[in-house]
């Protein structure tokens, strides 16, 4: 089981001054939820965690080791990105592109073998893709796309899962069966950190919420007490009603 820590980290945001140094420990089984209004960070933080991105401080540690110190391959071998927005860098098919998750397992050129494609087609089966497996990904609509892309971070198996707007395009139905894959892999010993605009989703989903406020401002901790409507109408800039349904706190707009 693999772990993420940060040390002082503060993310590198153009034009906004430092914001709050985060220590974080993103351990198995907790789901993270990253909440906050636009421009506040959330991807470049995600960005940051994969080392996609220097920081402007502080580092990433995977395992207790300085991420930036790792051979990418196998960072890419322990955690895996769902991206909020991506391009098809050439024609590829849901199954071609599913398989791209098992290339951190694959020596040079060397091909995928019957136990990648296995994989690949039960990952395209649980996502509700696999009758699109021989479908170009660029003739796709955008939720099928969005599926596509979770598939092929299931067929990599990371123990690290950042997810940058998992639920983007997705209708109710979907966003439910995907929230439910990250509370699987976090029950089986995996590590889940989503960014989310859906407060409600988070709010029934996540044990642990990092809320990030457009200053660079910061607090966390788990859900139960970050989801305090004072923090979130600050958070948000907005007035907020809550309920509860189902033993989980709700929120909507107040008028």
């Amino acid at each position: 089981m693999s772990r993420l820590e940060t040390r002082g980290l503060v993310i590198d945001v153009p034009g906004r001054a430092d914001g709050r140094a985060l220590d974080l420990c993103l351990a198995p089984e907790q789901v993270w939820g990253v909440l906050g209004p636009n421009g506040a960070g959330k991807t470049t933080l995600l960005h940051t965690l994969a080392g996609l991105r220097d920081p402007r401080a502080g580092q990433v540690e995977l395992d207790g080791q300085p991420l930036a110190n790792l051979r990418r391959r196998r960072v890419a071998r322990q955690l895996g990105m769902i991206f909020q927005e991506r391009q098809d860098g050439f024609p590829a098919t849901v199954l071609e592109t599913a398989l791209i998750g098992r290339h951190p397992y694959l020596s040079a050129w060397q091909m995928e073998g019957g136990d990648d494609v296995r994989l690949a087609e039960e990952a395209l089966e649980r996502l509700d893709v696999a009758h699109l497996k021989h479908r170009l990904v660029n003739t796709l609509s955008g939720g099928e796309r969005q599926r596509v892309a979770i598939a092929t971070v299931l067929t990599q198996s990371p123990q690290l899962w950042l997810a940058d707007e998992p639920t983007n395009h997705l209708d109710l139905h979907h966003q439910t069966a995907v929230m439910a894959l990250l509370a699987e892999q976090s029950a089986a010993g995996k590590v889940v950190l989503m960014c989310l605009h859906d407060l409600n989703l988070a709010a029934r989903w996540c044990d642990h919420l990092l809320l990030f406020y457009p200053d660079g401002e910061a607090c966390w901790g788990p859900a139960s007490d970050m989801l305090v409507p004072s923090a979130l109408e600050r958070l948000y800039d907005q007035r907020l009603a809550t309920a509860e349904i189902d033993g989980a706190p709700v929120f909507v707009p107040a008028r």
